[in-house]
């Protein structure tokens, strides 16, 4: 990294210049310890969410490595992962996993190295290093020898507290926006249950809403082909299309073309061809998979689905309304059979109670639930966005961070503690004295201890 352009204060250096080598022991058999290895980190939140707790005697292999507060953990295997953590107080003096390279810093701001290891720039320069393929995987020295642009050990502390509060507003606005799908989820399930109660045109029709059972209605009912008709052995890719539950999702039919049946097989089945206007739906597993059936080409009613046509005067996007509504699910949870997946019959679907309105009203019905589905559709894809962009903010403010941009004005008001005995290369050759110091009284307790 070349030291033109540097922030006023500033230097150049790596991350062994800033850090003191860690310590490794065993843990012994009689004492009880907390553990933290790759699984313990949140890779989205960068911190140890889930330590073990565990007996000396059950210490795995690779519990080695001490760790102290404001240690910085890196992940060594797939780095590009980025599982970085901070050492918290509670975890002082803890062990964790010799897949890390614990970094200890000396004299320096361990929220700003910590913030350091989780920009693009330290996670591409790590997974740029890494060998092996099965496991890919960095070295110690890889990371140590990771370098950056460092400030004076007072702006680090400005730039440490700045990242706090930006980031931290950051994660509150993805954990808002990752509140809105399941909102949505909901809004979507009320418009279904009010459209099949007559609540969503209220007013608009004078005659309260009748309810009949779908088979007394005229709705065809024909089961997917079983036992010998279809095996799985016969299944192609590049066929026809087979349509089972997995195939069918908020209300769209997506086939696979990895669970096809040639063509013979498909005209041999003719029975279960599905035609535009059927409406395809799941008769096991989770129920409330429905789709009308818009497209042209061939595709076959699969084993797990089943096949209901409307009678005249009627129209299928509103059965398939019924069929996805919680009126439907619930009734289909609570009267299907099978004790290890639940499942639907020709009796249970025709035996729904439903609201079945004029062709008249079912035609404005499906209106209104496409145009609140769309608007809904409208939210979810403006959230989507919202959140690629949020997503790109926290590494956008992280390289402005190490940048200088943040604290330019803080450096202009400030120059006094950037500058002589308080600058960026000033604090190296203090860490360099400090470490030492620690290295020679190190090997002054070894020699009292081989006396």
């Amino acid at each position: 990294m070349s030291s033109d352009h540097l922030p006023e204060g500033w230097t150049v250096a790596k991350i062994s210049d800033i850090t003191i080598k860690g310590e490794q022991r065993k843990p012994s058999s009689e004492e009880t310890f907390t553990y933290v290895d790759i699984g313990s980190i949140d890779r989205d939140r960068k911190c140890i969410s889930s330590p073990q707790y565990l007996a000396g005697n059950n210490a795995p292999s690779r519990a080695r490595k001490v760790i102290k507060t404001g240690d910085v953990l890196v992940s060594l295997t797939r780095p590009n992962l980025n599982a970085v953590a901070l050492v918290p107080d509670e975890l002082d003096n803890q062990i964790a996993s010799t897949g890390f390279e614990v970094v200890k810093p000396l004299s320096v701001d361990s929220r700003f190295v910590f913030a350091l290891t989780k920009s693009k720039d330290f996670i591409d320069s790590i997974s740029g290093v890494v060998q092996g393929a099965l496991y890919p995987a960095a070295k110690s020295s890889d990371v140590q020898a990771y370098t950056f642009q460092l400030p004076a050990l007072a702006e680090q502390k400005v730039i440490a507290d700045k990242l706090d509060t930006l980031l931290a507003q950051v994660e509150t606005t993805k954990a808002r926006l990752e509140l809105i799908p399941e909102i949505l989820k909901n809004f979507r399930q009320s418009v279904l249950a009010d459209a099949v109660s007559g609540k969503l045109n209220a007013g608009d029709y004078q005659q309260a809403p009748v309810y009949k059972a779908l088979g007394d209605v005229g709705v065809e009912v024909k089961t997917g082909p079983f036992g010998s008709a279809l095996h799985k052995s016969e299944y192609i890719s590049g066929g026809i299309p087979v349509i089972n539950p997995m195939h069918i999702s908020n209300g769209t039919i997506v086939a696979s073309q990895q669970m096809t049946i040639p063509k013979a097989k498909y005209d041999e089945l003719e029975a279960w061809h599905l035609k535009i206007g059927d409406v395809v739906v799941g008769r096991r597993g989770e129920m409330g998979r429905a789709a009308v059936v818009n497209y042209k080409g061939e595709m076959l009613c699969g084993t797990g689905s089943m096949i209901l046509r409307t009678p005249k005067n009627s129209l299928p996007k509103y059965l398939e309304i019924i069929l996805r509504s919680p009126l439907a699910v619930e009734y289909f949870t609570s009267n299907s059979v099978g004790s290890t997946m639940v499942n639907l019959n020709q009796k249970i679907i025709k035996s729904l109670q439903v609201h079945f309105p004029s062709q008249e009203e079912q035609t404005e019905i499906v209106r209104r639930v496409e145009k609140l589905f769309a608007y809904a559709d409208k939210v979810e894809a403006q959230v989507k966005t919202a959140q690629a962009r949020v997503n790109q903010l926290t590494q956008s403010i992280l390289a402005k961070a190490f940048r200088g941009e943040l604290t330019a004005n803080w450096r202009a008001a400030n120059p006094e503690l950037i500058s002589g005995e308080n600058s960026a290369e000033a604090l190296l050759v203090i860490i360099k004295n400090e470490r030492a110091k620690l290295s020679q009284t190190k090997k002054g307790r070894g020699k009292s201890v081989e006396n």
